[in-house]
């Protein structure tokens, strides 16, 4: 469904420790991605998903919406006066570009496609 939050990622600068608190805090079990980077998805089925990662420079945590053309939404957050990146693939998942709002709030909209990056 477009514009369904579909996923969300904390930054961590340990990303062990941060595991623990929220598991703490949560209850919240983890699966390490299979991917060329540390990401650590929740395990339990959980909607919207979420994941931890190590945080590159100054980033905050990051919410994720689906979408049913991404095309049309990169080009329509850049009309609307905010900030897309070119899609970009996850091998085997899907489509994504990084966003900022008119008030530079990021955030992420995606797109399934097994597919991509093939």
């Amino acid at each position: 469904m477009a514009g369904k939050l579909v996923h969300f990622e904390i930054p961590a600068a340990d990303t062990e420790r941060a595991r623990s608190f929220y598991n703490g805090l949560f209850g919240w079990s983890y699966d390490a991605w299979d991917g060329p980077v540390e990401y650590h998805t929740l395990a339990d089925t959980q909607d919207p998903g979420g994941a931890i990662y190590p945080r590159q420079e100054k980033e905050n945590v990051r919410i994720w919406f689906d979408t049913n053309d991404l095309d049309a939404d990169i080009a329509r957050v850049r009309e609307l006066g905010g900030e897309a990146t070119d899609r970009e693939p996850i091998p085997g998942i899907g489509w994504f570009t990084l966003c900022k709002d008119t008030e530079g709030n990021e955030f992420g909209i995606m797109s399934n496609d097994p597919s991509a990056g093939q």
